[in-house]
C-alpha cells in the first residue's frame, strides 16, 4: 500500500474509535421508537428510512442527523443536496428519508460499512415544543463498488471514483509536470476542482466548493463529488430527446512525487416524463455521451428497474414494460399498477385522480475509459391531474318501487358524507333513520361505489302524472363527498327518473231513467291527476248546479244527474216518437288539459212535450196543447201559417224549421241571443141564427223561445254548418199566453256586412273566398256597410281587433278601436277614412272604412273582428253628433238609452295573409 493509502487507513481507525465511544454515549439516553413506527434498509447503498404516517397523525415531526463530532444537526433543504440526504414522501404519503452511503455525516468502515444515525423528533406543536426524541441507528454493508457510481437523486448528483494509486519511482524529476500545463498551478498537497461549463473554465478549491452546495471527498478507496441540480458550474444537453443537467469537472492532488487527476463528471436526467390516458412512461438515454467517451467500445452489461427501492426482477409480471435499445432504455407503467398509488383530488372544482410511483433504475455497462460504471436514478413520479367524472347508474328496478341508484366509482379514500333528497339536506345518519338505504360496494379493483336506496313513495321524491296512466317519479340528489386526507368536499348532483303505469284511467258507467242521464265516475286521481269537463268549462258543483244537473258523491264515485233538457245535453236524433240524447264529459289532465277520456251516457227517450234548439239553428218542437174542447193539431201553424206540422196526433204536434224562416224574430237580451215563435191555432167559427157568432174551439197560442249564448253565435257570422266550429246547443222553452197578449217591440240584430277593398278608392273588392294576401305594413282596407235601415241611423264601429283566428275568444288579439276609436298599438295601427255619397253609396252613415296596417314583420295568417252599433239622432242630445267616427267615453255615456245595447251586430273580414314580398 503507498503512503496515500497508508494515511488514510490510519485516519478511518481513529475516527472509528472515536464513532464507537459516541454511539455508546448516545445509546445511554435513547429512546426505542414506538413498534411499526420506523421501517429501514440498506438497498444499493443508499440507506432507505421510512416512517409510518397513521402514528404521526396530528403530530409534527423533524429529522436531525447525528454528526460524530459536531452532534445533531437539523436537516433542511441546503444541507440534504450537499450531503447526500433526500427527504420525501412515498405514494403513500409516508415520510421517505434516503442518504448516500457517502454521506457527510455517515460513518465509513474500509469502504463497505457504512452507518448513520437519525434523531426523530416528534411533537403536537408545530414549534416542536416538547417534543419526543426518537434516536434510530442505520447500517448498511456495501462492497460491490464499482469502478464509477454515478447516482442521480431527486436533489442531487453524485459520482464517486475509485482511486487505485500504483507506487511511485524515487527517481523524482519535475519533468512530468511540463506535459500538464493545467498542473502547473495545482496547489500543493490541496485538493483543488476545474470546472468547465459554457462560462469558461473555473479552478477553486474544495472548500470553496462546498460554499457553492457541492461536497467532495475522499474515502480509503474513492473520491466523490456531489452536485447540486441547476448550479452555476452546470451545463444543459439534450441526449435522445431527453434533457440533461451535468457538470464537467475534474479533480486534482498534488504532492512532491504525485500528481492525481480524477474525472468526476456527473450528468443526471431532469426529465423524460410522458403520460397517457392509461400509461407513465419514463425514458433514460441509453448512452450519455459525456459520460462515454469511446462510444464504439461502450457495452450495456446490466438494467434492473425497482419500485419503491425493491429491485424487480421479472417486471411483465406485473404488468410493467422495460425496454431498452441503442439509444433508450423505457419503462411503461399502467397507471394504477401495483407498487403505485392513486389518490383522488379535486381540481376547480372537478373531481379525479393522480396516479404517483417511486421508481429507480439501475444500468451497468463497460467501456474502454472506466471499466464498469454503475448509473442509478431514482424518480419519484406523479401523473398530471386526471378528471374522473363520477358517474350514476340508474339500477332501479320498477316492479319494486325502489330507486337503486350506484354513485362512482371511487378511490377507498374517498367517503360519503352527505346528501340531499330533493334539496333536503341529511347525514349519513339522518338519512338512514329517515328510511334511506346507503352503503358501499367494494371492487375486486380496489374501487367502490355507494348505493342508495330509495322509496318511490317516499315524502321527498317528486311525482308526476305523465301520459295516459303513468307516473314519473324524480330522484333529486346530491352528494357531498370527502376527498383524501385533505378531507376536501366535493358535490355532486345527480337526477334520476322512472316512469312507472301504476295508474288506472278510470271507467264511467251510464244509464238513465225516464227524464235523467246519470253517469258514475270513480273518484280515485279525479283533482289530483284529471278534470272534469264540460266542452270547456271546468266541471265542479257551482257549474253543475248552474246549469241545473245534480252532483253527489259515495266513498267511491261521483254521480251526475242530468235532466233530459239541461245545457250540455246533445240531441243525436228527434223525431216525433223519440229523443235519442247524449251527454259527454271530458277527463283532461290537470296540468296539460290533454283529453284522455271521453264518458258518455247515451238513451233514448219519449217525451209528451220538448223544444229543442240545435246548434246549426234548427228549432225541433213537440208540442201539446190541452184544451177543452181538444183542437185539430193539424191546423197548428207558425207565425208563418205556410209553416205547419211534420207530425202531429190527437194532441201533439211536432215542428222542424230554422230560426231564419218560419216568421221567426231575433233580439238581445243580455249575452244572449232569443230566437222567438208562436205556436198558434185559428179559431174555426160556425154561423148561428142570430148574433153573436158561435166559436167551437179555444182561443190559445204557444210562445216558443231558443236562448243562444251571442258570442258563441256571431262569431261565425251565422250558424256554422261544420260541426266542429258549432257553438252548443241553444236552450228552449215554450209559454202559452192568450192571443191578446200585447204586443212586444222586438229588438233586431243589425244586419252589417264587411268586405275588403283591393285599394284606398275603394271601388274594387276582393271576393268572399279569395285569397288575400299582403306585405308587412300594406295597409288592409276594411268597409263594414249597415244594411236595411233607416236613412237617419248612423253605423258605430265599437270595438275592432286582430288575431290570428276566426275564433271570436282567440288570443292573442291586438285591438285597432276601441269606442270608436283608433288604437296606435305596437303591432298594428288604424286609421278612418271618409266616406262620400257615390253610386253604390247612398247613406254615408251607414257605411264605415278602416285602414289596417302591422307593425310587425312576422309572415301570418290574421282576421279582422268587429263588433258594429248603430244609434238614431231622435235619441241624441241636442247639438251631439249621433257617436260619429270617434266619440269619447263622456259623450256616450250622455246618451239616453244606451242604444248600443238594442241595436247590436258583429262582422269578421279575413283572412288576410301577410306574406314575405318575394311571395307576391
Amino acid at each position: 500500500m503507498g503512503l496515500w493509502g497508508q494515511m488514510e487507513a490510519v485516519g478511518y481507525s481513529l475516527c472509528r474509535i472515536w464513532l464507537l465511544f459516541l454511539l455508546f454515549c448516545l445509546g445511554q439516553g435513547r429512546q426505542m421508537a414506538p413498534p411499526g413506527f420506523v421501517e429501514s434498509s440498506c438497498r444499493s447503498r443508499i440507506f432507505w428510512m421510512k416512517l409510518n404516517k397513521l402514528l404521526l397523525q396530528g403530530k409534527f415531526f423533524q429529522l436531525e442527523i447525528n454528526d460524530p463530532y459536531a452532534g445533531p444537526l437539523l436537516l433542511d433543504e441546503k444541507l440534504a443536496s450537499r450531503c447526500g440526504y433526500v427527504l420525501s414522501e412515498d405514494a403513500w404519503g409516508n415520510p421517505v428519508f434516503r442518504a448516500s452511503a457517502l454521506g457527510c455525516h455517515v460513518t465509513n468502515e474500509a469502504d463497505e460499512l457504512f452507518s448513520l444515525t437519525v434523531n426523530i423528533k416528534v411533537s403536537s406543536f408545530s414549534s416542536m415544543r416538547a417534543a419526543v426524541t426518537y434516536t434510530y441507528p442505520m447500517y448498511c454493508s456495501y462492497s460491490s463498488w464499482a469502478s464509477r457510481e454515478i447516482v442521480c437523486e431527486e436533489n442531487y448528483m453524485e459520482v464517486s471514483v475509485k482511486t487505485n494509486v500504483p507506487a511511485v519511482s524515487n527517481d523524482y524529476t519535475v519533468a512530468w509536470m511540463s506535459a500538464l500545463p493545467e498542473t502547473q498551478n495545482v496547489a500543493y498537497q490541496l485538493w483543488q476542482l476545474m470546472f468547465v461549463s459554457p462560462s469558461g473554465r473555473k479552478r477553486i478549491t474544495v472548500s470553496d466548493a462546498a460554499k457553492l452546495g457541492y461536497s467532495f471527498n475522499n474515502t480509503l478507496s474513492r473520491v466523490y463529488l456531489r452536485a447540486p441540480y441547476h448550479s452555476n458550474e452546470s451545463d444543459f444537453s439534450v441526449v435522445s430527446g431527453v434533457n440533461m443537467n451535468m457538470v464537467t469537472s475534474t479533480s486534482m492532488y498534488r504532492q512532491r512525487w504525485l500528481l492525481l487527476l480524477i474525472d468526476t463528471t456527473v450528468s443526471c436526467p431532469v426529465d423524460g416524463i410522458s403520460f397517457t390516458d392509461t400509461t407513465l412512461t419514463w425514458t433514460v438515454p441509453s448512452i450519455i455521451p459525456t459520460l462515454v467517451v469511446q462510444e464504439s467500445t461502450f457495452l450495456s452489461k446490466n438494467i434492473l428497474m425497482g419500485v419503491d427501492g425493491r429491485a424487480v426482477v421479472n417486471p411483465e409480471e406485473k404488468n410493467y414494460l422495460l425496454e431498452h435499445n441503442k439509444t433508450h432504455i423505457e419503462i411503461t407503467i399502467p397507471i394504477g399498477a401495483e407498487g403505485g398509488k392513486l389518490k383522488s383530488s379535486i381540481s376547480g372544482g372537478v373531481y379525479g385522480v393522480v396516479y404517483s410511483i417511486d421508481l429507480f433504475l439501475e444500468h451497468t455497462w463497460t467501456d474502454a475509459d472506466w471499466q464498469t460504471t454503475k448509473y442509478t436514478v431514482v424518480k419519484s413520479i406523479t401523473t398530471p391531474f386526471m378528471p374522473q367524472i363520477p358517474t350514476v347508474i340508474n339500477n332501479t328496478l320498477p316492479e319494486e318501487r325502489l330507486f337503486n341508484v350506484a354513485f362512482g366509482h371511487f378511490l377507498p379514500d374517498v367517503s360519503l358524507v352527505a346528501i340531499a333528497i330533493g334539496n333536503v339536506p341529511f347525514t349519513l345518519r339522518e338519512a338512514q333513520h329517515h328510511g334511506f338505504k346507503i352503503y358501499e360496494t367494494p371492487f375486486s379493483n380496489g374501487m367502490k361505489e355507494f348505493i342508495l336506496e330509495v322509496s318511490f313513495d317516499d315524502l321527498y321524491v317528486l311525482k308526476e302524472y305523465v301520459n295516459r296512466n303513468e307516473t314519473k317519479y324524480t330522484l333529486l340528489v346530491n352528494y357531498t363527498i370527502s376527498v383524501g386526507p385533505e378531507m376536501t368536499l366535493y358535490y355532486h348532483s345527480a337526477e334520476v327518473e322512472c316512469v312507472v303505469a301504476d295508474i288506472e284511467l278510470p271507467e264511467a258507467v251510464g244509464y238513465c231513467d225516464e227524464e235523467n242521464l246519470y253517469l258514475a265516475i270513480p273518484l280515485f286521481g279525479l283533482h289530483q291527476y284529471w278534470n272534469l269537463y264540460l266542452g270547456d268549462k271546468l266541471l265542479n258543483r257551482h257549474v253543475a248546479l248552474l246549469n241545473g244537473y245534480l252532483a253527489a258523491t259515495n266513498s267511491t264515485h261521483l254521480i251526475l244527474q242530468i235532466p233530459l233538457f239541461a245545457v250540455g245535453v246533445i240531441y243525436e236524433e228527434v223525431s216525433f216518437q223519440k229523443i235519442k240524447a247524449r251527454f259527454d264529459v271530458a277527463l283532461r289532465k290537470v296540468r296539460t288539459m290533454e283529453t284522455l277520456q271521453m264518458f258518455s251516457v247515451s238513451c233514448s227517450f219519449n217525451s209528451p212535450a220538448f223544444i229543442i234548439c240545435h246548434p246549426d239553428g234548427t228549432i225541433m218542437i213537440s208540442a201539446q196543447m190541452k184544451t177543452v174542447p181538444a183542437i185539430d193539431m193539424s191546423k197548428t201553424k207558425l207565425r208563418d201559417s205556410s209553416c205547419k206540422p211534420r207530425e202531429y196526433n190527437e194532441g201533439h204536434a211536432f215542428f222542424k224549421f230554422h230560426v231564419t224562416t218560419c216568421g221567426t224574430s231575433v233580439r238581445f237580451e243580455g249575452d244572449h241571443i232569443i230566437y222567438e215563435n208562436e205556436i198558434s191555432y185559428e179559431k174555426e167559427t160556425l154561423p148561428g141564427q142570430s148574433i153573436p157568432t158561435i166559436t167551437r174551439d179555444p182561443d190559445y197560442r204557444l210562445t216558443v223561445l231558443c236562448y243562444y249564448r251571442a258570442k258563441e253565435t256571431l262569431v261565425l257570422g251565422a250558424f256554422a254548418s261544420d260541426p266542429s266550429t258549432s257553438p252548443p246547443f241553444g236552450s228552449g222553452t215554450m209559454v202559452p199566453r192568450p192571443n191578446i197578449a200585447v204586443q212586444r217591440r222586438i229588438r233586431q240584430a243589425l244586419n252589417v256586412v264587411s268586405r275588403v277593398s283591393k285599394d284606398e278608392s275603394f271601388m274594387e273588392f276582393y271576393e268572399p273566398n279569395m285569397a288575400i294576401l299582403k306585405r308587412p305594413a300594406e295597409p288592409v282596407f276594411l268597409e263594414v256597410e249597415l244594411k236595411d235601415e233607416s236613412p237617419d241611423i248612423e253605423l258605430y264601429l265599437e270595438n275592432c281587433w286582430v288575431t290570428r283566428s276566426l275564433d271570436f275568444n282567440s288570443t292573442p288579439r291586438w285591438n285597432i278601436t276601441v269606442d270608436g276609436c283608433e288604437i296606435n298599438g305596437s303591432e298594428y295601427v288604424a286609421e278612418f277614412y271618409p266616406v262620400a255619397v257615390s253610386p253604390r253609396v247612398r247613406h254615408p252613415s251607414h257605411f264605415k272604412r278602416l285602414a289596417v296596417r302591422t307593425l310587425a314583420h312576422r309572415l301570418e295568417q290574421v282576421y279582422v273582428h268587429c263588433l258594429v252599433a248603430a244609434c238614431s239622432p231622435t235619441n241624441t242630445p241636442p247639438g251631439s253628433p249621433c257617436r260619429g267616427e270617434c266619440s269619447s267615453s263622456r259623450e256616450r255615456k250622455a246618451f239616453p238609452g244606451h242604444h248600443s245595447a238594442n241595436l247590436q251586430g258583429y262582422v269578421l273580414a279575413g283572412p288576410v295573409w301577410i306574406v314575405d314580398p318575394d311571395l307576391r
